[in-house]
């Protein structure tokens, strides 16, 4: 019996000791490899990639997810934990490696650094790699991000929404297809997965319809079960059928409007797409408040030109706008149309216009007057309004009142229009062509009668302001003016070459009728009476006032 006992206390005591050693083992191995994991030290920015003054940081994890070649540089998709803010531009680093090599040759300093919060992801805008070279990150703690893979622009999936009836809207580029045709859908099919190089772990389904470069696809239950998990969620792309599968960063995100709302909080709202043209859009915004307007979606295509600090400055009740990340060239068609999903559960009415065209109402109606005038008849989803095109009108520098009071001569014959649009009406395909969408069986545009409502059109500004066109057209089916293509086309410039040399006459032209009437109303309507200011006179002042106070802050 002692004998007995001996040997249950011996038993006991190396139970106790081997639970001992794997508790060690399991924190060592823990520690390690925390301690063998690169720290990224990431700095809050407030707002969005600006850097708090103090030293205030999180340690976390994060990897590079995807980089795509753009002709004039590269944009690299960084993922965040759902805990942590994005990285400051000053936090970054570009690196270039040769082919084959782990080795960086060089560094740069990004372009612009970006990101939307809800989404838990940030692009990183680097300069382009020279030929042969690849792109990667370092930050500030001298960190390097890994993984990723890198595409080129020309053939690729680069968004996605998963739509109200649970079909996957995808947005593609270099397909190649028609423009306001529907193609054959039989000939492609969707897949979903995270690496398309496998082709037996992807889920296939079919594709719904396929126009442009908007595909509809039937979304599988398990990707539908498992939505907006932006950083570890499937990807969506298509399939040539007797072909190859296109590389995709597209992961398919839930639709704000996925249920048609009792009522809309906005009558009108304005979508565009812009690239550093943030000094126009205080003008552009305020004035169309002044006739009715509350919401504007800005689709930003890389602009430079802090352009999220114009917006802070004039965003209120009644200056609604939010801007979207839109790095994708020559797609203005697709960027309307993913819009026109986006704003469809807000607004009852979507006008898709440029930042330097404006609505204007000889008749003296409100642009809502209008807007319900032709809403009683129930057929009608989209209105059609004809544009004037201005020129520089004799100036030859920027018109310190701003465009609408500036530029007062235009031609005489209206050149094309744009729409207003219900987007509940809209075709199931989303084929648009800039100036008007297709619309579902049973509805049917209207022509609005110019006395009724035109657009100003401000195309030929002052020749600082207008040669910026020469740089890239946001149309996907419009060619640049740098190519030689379409010479007599209405969207160039009549006269006008392949470079952006300013005619001795640029000044004078243009200018067939004198036409005052915008410029009548905005100084009657919007001029303060004491200090004689147009409202974005006002707000550029106290811009200013605020910029001074910054640098003598920063001088004390």
């Amino acid at each position: 019996m002692r004998d007995r006992r001996k040997r249950n206390v011996v038993s006991w005591s190396a139970l106790f000791w081997c639970t001992f050693f794997l508790l060690l083992l399991s924190y060592l191995l823990f520690t390690s490899s925390r301690f063998f994991s690169p720290e990224l030290v990431h700095t809050l920015p407030t707002p969005l990639n600006k850097a708090l003054s103090d030293d205030s940081s999180l340690h976390f994890r994060s990897s590079l997810q995807e980089t795509v070649t753009l002709p004039d540089q590269a944009l690299v998709f960084l993922n965040h934990p759902q805990t942590v803010r994005p990285f400051a531009k000053e936090d970054i680093n570009c690196l270039y490696f040769p082919a084959n090599s782990s080795v960086p040759h060089s560094w740069r300093p990004p372009i612009d650094v970006d990101g939307e919060e809800h989404l838990r992801k940030q692009m990183v805008r680097c300069p382009l790699p020279p030929p042969g070279f690849t792109v990667s990150i370092r930050v500030r703690s001298n960190a390097q991000l890994q993984g990723g893979h890198s595409h080129r622009w020309d053939l690729l999936v680069y968004e996605a929404l998963v739509d109200r009836d649970n079909s996957t809207v995808v947005f593609v580029k270099g397909l190649g297809l028609r423009p306001e045709r529907v193609s054959n859908a039989s000939k492609f099919e969707c897949v979903y997965g995270w690496d398309f190089r496998k082709i037996k772990y992807v889920l296939r389904s079919n594709v719904m319809s396929i126009a442009q470069e908007i595909a509809r696809c039937t979304t599988p239950r398990s990707v539908l079960s498992n939505p907006n998990r932006t950083h570890d969620s499937v990807k969506v792309s298509i399939r040539v059928k007797g072909g190859g599968t296109l590389n995709s960063i597209a992961r398919p995100l839930l639709s704000p409007g996925l249920r048609t709302p009792d009522r809309k909080p906005h009558e009108m709202c304005i979508c565009t797409m812009l690239r550093n043209q943030a000094q126009f859009l205080k003008e552009w915004v305020i004035y169309h408040a002044h006739i009715g307007v509350r919401r504007w979606f800005v689709y930003d295509n890389n602009s430079d030109d802090d352009i999220e600090d114009v917006i802070a400055s004039i965003f209120s009740v009644k200056h609604n706008i939010s801007r979207h990340i839109w790095p994708w060239i020559k797609t203005q068609e697709a960027g309307f149309a993913h819009c026109a999903l986006r704003a469809r559960d807000s607004c009852k009415w979507v006008g898709f216009i440029d930042v330097d065209e404006f609505f204007y109402l000889p008749s003296g109606l409100s642009l809502l007057d209008v807007l319900r005038n032709q809403a009683k008849n129930v057929s009608v989803g989209e209105i059609r309004v004809s544009c004037h095109s201005f020129g520089p009108s004799g100036l030859t520098q920027m018109p310190p009142q701003g465009v609408t009071v500036g530029y007062t001569c235009r031609k005489a014959t209206a050149e094309r229009h744009k729409s207003i649009v219900n987007p509940e009406v809209l075709n199931s395909t989303l084929i648009n062509v800039v100036h008007h969408f297709h619309l579902r069986d049973g509805f049917h545009y209207m022509n609005l009668e110019r006395s009724e409502m035109v657009i100003n059109h401000y195309k030929y500004q002052v020749w600082e302001v207008f040669k910026e066109k020469f740089y890239r057209r946001v149309a996907t089916y419009v060619a640049d003016w740098q190519e030689d293509q379409n010479a007599g086309s209405k969207d160039r410039a009549p006269g006008l070459g392949t470079k952006a040399v300013e005619p001795e006459d640029w000044s004078s032209r243009f200018c067939e009728v004198n036409d005052t009437g915008l410029r009548d109303v905005v100084l009657q309507n919007l001029t303060n009476r004491r200090t004689h200011l147009l409202p974005w006179q006002e707000e550029h002042r106290r811009g200013r006032r605020r910029s001074r106070k910054k640098k003598g802050k920063h001088k004390g």
